[in-house]
């Protein structure tokens, strides 16, 4: 590229981060990819993270600082990427590191593909080694699956259960032209809240040209006590990002709302029943009753087909319906539209020590109905006006 474009440009989002730090920038700096810019973000920390990319920036001038007030996760990304010069986007967060060779095996790919993005899978990393993961740093996480590579070079709207796969959106090149041109960027929400869930939906709605490889470069920390995932307190920002994802597909993509709408909705499902078993007890409740009110706004909208809920999308293979929904999840997602407190005593009951505690969740939330149904498979059927499914 010309010495003006580089060819990758790095965003680096960085608030708070000291501790770890210097071994992310450290691993930019090693690239064996030379052509590269790396723009460190600075939200308003108030340690020495600021100190510490200045002094990469005064020995490397392929280091870009823009430092600013706390804004969140999202203004960061997006002033990074308005400054960014490279054909394709990178993305690191800054409590993580790469390997050496990563951003020049992920750009040969992207260049002899000619791909809008080019996906990798990763490490799972821990600082120190313990027990409970074998005693070793790393553990290979499979994002790309045989058959996802088998792919090539595809629409990622011809195979839609990519749409649900972890989201990694730092495992990834993106061509910057792709992104500017549809208008791709991250919801501005506050702090660092999930909005990797709507840039990734977005890339996947608007991309024509995706490839994967098995390849992993990437090593993601599952230690660092400020992890945003680590956060009790964004009870509905995954809500959030899923309002993001709507409105770009009204405004932005009209033409395929029909065709987005039922991925979009088994993305939500999926998204928010992680959320919901992630949260403290306390906060369940006020957050299953809007997990209920949107399964059920989905179905009345028909992005979750009626047809599930009797099996005749399941008996009829040339069905038109969307087989998205594996069986179990319509169970779930029948409980949810209908009766969200068994929904609840279902899900606490995954972690139960035994069956004298599962039976206690049950009698507790429901008394001998719900025990009956627990245990014993006794179906109820539901036959107001309103309730049409069977659970």
């Amino acid at each position: 590229m010309s010495q003006n474009q580089p060819l990758v440009s790095v965003l680096v989002p960085i608030c708070n981060v000291e501790k770890y730090l210097d071994e992310c920038l450290s691993s930019l700096q090693k690239q064996t990819l030379k052509d590269i810019e790396i723009i460190c973000i600075n939200d308003g920390s108030t340690d020495s993270s600021l100190d510490i990319i200045n002094k990469f920036a005064s020995e490397d001038p392929r280091f870009v600082v823009i430092d600013k007030p706390n804004s969140g996760y999202g203004d960061s990304m997006n002033r990074g990427l308005e400054t960014a010069k490279g054909k394709y986007i990178s993305i690191l967060e800054s409590d993580d590191f790469l390997d050496a060779d990563a951003l020049e095996y992920m750009a040969a790919e992207a260049e002899s593909r000619q791909v809008e993005v080019f996906k990798c899978n990763f490490w799972l990393y821990w600082s120190k080694s313990d027990a409970s993961h074998g005693y070793r740093n790393d553990f290979l996480f499979n994002l790309a699956s045989p058959e996802m590579i088998a792919l090539g070079t595809h629409c990622p709207l011809n195979y839609p259960e990519i749409f649900w796969a972890k989201a990694s959106i730092w495992s990834a090149l993106y061509l910057k032209s792709f992104l500017d041109v549809n208008e791709i960027r991250f919801n501005t929400t506050p702090g660092a809240s999930y909005q990797d869930l709507g840039f990734t939906f977005k890339v996947f709605s608007c991309a024509c040209r995706v490839a994967y490889s098995g390849r992993a470069f990437l090593h993601y920390r599952q230690d660092n006590e400020k992890s945003s995932v680590n956060s009790p307190g964004k009870v509905y920002c995954v809500c959030d990002e899923h309002d993001e994802i709507s409105r770009f597909i009204d405004e932005k993509r009209p033409d395929l709302k029909a065709a987005l709408g039922p991925v979009r909705a088994h993305a939500k499902f999926l998204n928010y029943r992680w959320n919901y078993d992630r949260l403290g007890d306390e906060l369940k409740p006020e957050f299953l009753e809007r997990f209920s009110t949107e399964m059920r706004r989905e179905i009345e909208s028909g992005f979750i087909d009626r047809r599930y809920f009797d099996g005749s999308i399941y008996r009829d293979p040339t069905s038109e319906g969307f087989l998205y929904f594996e069986p179990w999840e319509i169970v779930e997602i029948d409980w949810l539209a209908n009766d969200p407190a068994y929904y609840a005593a279902h899900r606490a009951c995954e972690y139960s020590s035994g069956k004298l505690e599962t039976l206690k969740t049950y009698w507790n939330a429901g008394g001998l109905r719900y025990v009956c149904r627990a245990f014993f498979g006794k179906k109820i059927t539901v036959n107001t006006t309103e309730r049409h499914y069977i659970s």
